[in-house]
């Protein structure tokens, strides 16, 4: 079997000029998706509706764009996909940009529906340029960072609507993030020569029709195949926090990591997933599927200590700089050191290496090896002394005195202190083991020696019986 073919070199430069332009309208469109729930609350005041009418809204955009979304991907086969992917993205800002202006809740769903149908061209008009446009050896990679810059859409909707708020009304911001999307639309008609669609047959005997397309074989397998990924990634998403609350008592704040690991690993596998298919499976478009499907899951696997640790650091950083305490600047100094040793170092130069002497032959290996010897030990040595530091410095945030304070120091409420139905309080010395360990189920019998004490309590004046309940937590 002959072996893939090479990429072209000058083609590399067309290709990311491609993937800028799709890739940021995609962006678009999933993040105009949910820039509207971060408004819910100043709509209903303003407009006096419900939550369930509030979610109509982007119920019918979501709706509408999954609706056409057949019937636009036939009308791109025949037509061509660059006149819709303009006017979609066009559609889809100027309706949030109107937005802006509306009178009534009623002109919101109006708008919310035109922005579903433009948003409703992406998916179609995307990949029929990719597949016409991106060499035939990157368009694993292609795909996968056309889904990674929609997840990226996702992810920073609600939150940049939120910081927006703070300093604009939900007019002006609708009305900036509406209007931004119009310089993409120029650049999209500007470099409009290199978006081309994939090549028809000349023969239009060899044209299947849309009935048979439809029910064929292979598209009922990616159909099945991708309806079952998404009711699976959709329940974890929606019952994973309460699940694990529910069945092993996991604080919230845990749980909610657990599915932001999960979040994190599904959308930066996606990337090693394009990356393996390109280079392993091009052969054949069975092993091409096989090995995306095998590589997906083995990235997640990988991804999820790797790059959850790293947000597990930024999220104990940032709680320990804000709480302060004994241990604050230990756990920051640790948590900073991960994140510059082993991700930053990395990602920033033994994976580049690593990439640089996988692209060159045998011959030219042996040549560049002891520079390439030399500089990836030197970094692997910066990388091993910061993750050591921080293993050195996170431990010793977890102090014991914190387990073993006086009761003079326990026996009154904190301000930080949790509830004694969720998790132990956590003290203002920096330990951090007391927050990730549940206490015995609110369901769990109360010892009678316990139930003795409470009783008591109740006896007692009401300006002693917060004392004396709060001693119970110890």
């Amino acid at each position: 079997m002959a072996p893939p073919p090479l990429p072209d070199p000058a083609s590399a430069g067309r290709d990311v000029r491609i993937l800028t332009l799709i890739g940021t309208g995609h962006f678009l469109s999933h993040f105009y998706m949910l820039c509207l729930p971060p408004l819910f609350l100043i709509w209903q005041a303003e407009f006096g509706v419900s939550f369930a009418e509030l979610g109509l809204a982007v119920a019918l955009m979501s709706g509408v764009t999954a609706v056409l979304q057949t019937p636009v991907g036939f009308l791109v086969d025949r037509f061509g996909a660059r006149p819709f992917l303009v006017g979609g993205v066009l559609l889809m800002t100027l309706s949030i940009t109107a937005m802006a202006f509306a009178p009534g809740y009623w002109a919101i769903l109006l708008l919310a529906t035109l922005s579903g149908v433009g948003n409703s061209v992406n998916h179609p008009a995307d990949y029929a340029i990719m597949g016409g446009s991106i060499d035939k050896s990157r368009i694993g990679r292609a795909f996968a960072v056309h889904t990674f810059t929609g997840n990226l859409g996702f992810a920073f909707g609600p939150p940049v609507v939120a910081a927006m708020l703070l300093v604009v009304d939900w007019r002006t911001a609708l009305m900036i993030l509406g209007l931004a999307g119009v310089p993409v639309v120029g650049a999209i008609l500007w470099q409009a020569r290199i978006l081309q669609d994939q090549a028809k047959p000349k023969d239009r005997s060899q044209q299947v029709g849309g009935r048979e397309l439809l029910l064929s074989r292979t598209i009922l397998s990616f159909f099945g195949f991708f309806l079952l990924t998404a009711m699976a990634s959709t329940a974890i998403q929606a019952f994973v926090i309460t699940l694990l609350g529910k069945l092993w008592g996991t604080p919230v704040a845990v749980a909610s990591l657990v599915l932001t690991g999960y979040m994190v690993g599904a959308t930066f596998g996606t990337l090693v997933g394009g990356w393996l298919s390109d280079r392993f499976a091009a052969r054949s478009p069975t092993g091409r599927m096989t090995v995306l499907a095998l590589g997906l899951g083995v990235a997640a696997l990988f991804l999820l200590p790797f790059l959850g640790t790293a947000l597990l650091c930024v999220l104990l950083a940032a709680g320990a700089l804000w709480q302060g305490g004994e241990g604050a600047i230990a756990l920051a100094v640790g948590a900073l050191a991960y994140l510059l040793g082993p991700l930053a170092v990395t990602m920033a130069f033994n994976v580049p290496l690593n990439n640089r002497l996988a692209r060159v032959d045998l011959r030219e290996a042996q040549v560049l090896w002891p520079r390439y010897a030399n500089d990836w030990l030197r970094w692997n040595h910066v990388r091993t002394a910061l993750g050591a530091l921080s293993i050195a410095l996170l431990p010793s945030t977890t102090s014991p005195s914190a387990a073993s304070a006086s009761p003079a120091a326990t026996s009154t409420s904190m301000p930080g202190s949790r509830s004694l139905a969720g998790t132990r309080r956590v003290e203002p010395s920096g330990a951090i083991t007391d927050a990730l360990l549940p206490i015995r189920p609110s369901s769990a019998p109360i010892p009678a020696r316990v139930r003795v004490r409470i009783s008591a309590s109740r006896a007692r004046p009401a300006s002693r019986k917060n004392s004396s309940i709060t001693a119970l937590s110890k």
